[in-house]
């Protein structure tokens, strides 16, 4: 099993700064993508960004110049910068990793519990 532990949420004014960071562990055999969604109260779960093992990376429109993700791999960390914040950034924010769990199996989705980002104006 696989457990993905955030920190890092919390409550900041318009034009402020939050890093969020995402530790994966337990049991697998390497992480290929891993990533953070958002979730606002009343609307669907987005994609905010991606970042491969490799590096490669992919952000939504609307989080685009002031988001960066980076990770460590060697900590199986991935963390989210998340500057010049709006109140439309406040969510919950959930990482994500996908995992295989040996040389030969499949590719999983795993979640973490969440942590919230509020954003006032």
């Amino acid at each position: 099993q696989v457990q993905l532990v955030e920190s890092g949420g919390g409550l900041v004014q318009a034009g402020g700064s939050l890093r969020l960071s995402c530790a994966a562990s337990g049991r697998f055999f390497s992480i290929y993508a891993m990533g953070w969604y958002r979730q606002a109260p009343g609307k669907q779960r987005e994609l905010v960004t991606t970042i491969t093992s490799g590096g490669g990376t992919n952000y939504a429109d609307s989080v685009k110049g002031r988001f960066t993700i980076s990770r460590d791999n060697a900590k199986n960390t991935v963390y989210l910068q998340m500057n010049s914040l709006k109140p439309e950034d406040t969510a919950v924010y959930y990482c994500n990793a996908d995992v295989k769990h040996s040389y030969a199996s499949g590719i999983y989705p795993y979640w973490g519990q969440g942590t919230q980002v509020t954003v006032s104006s």
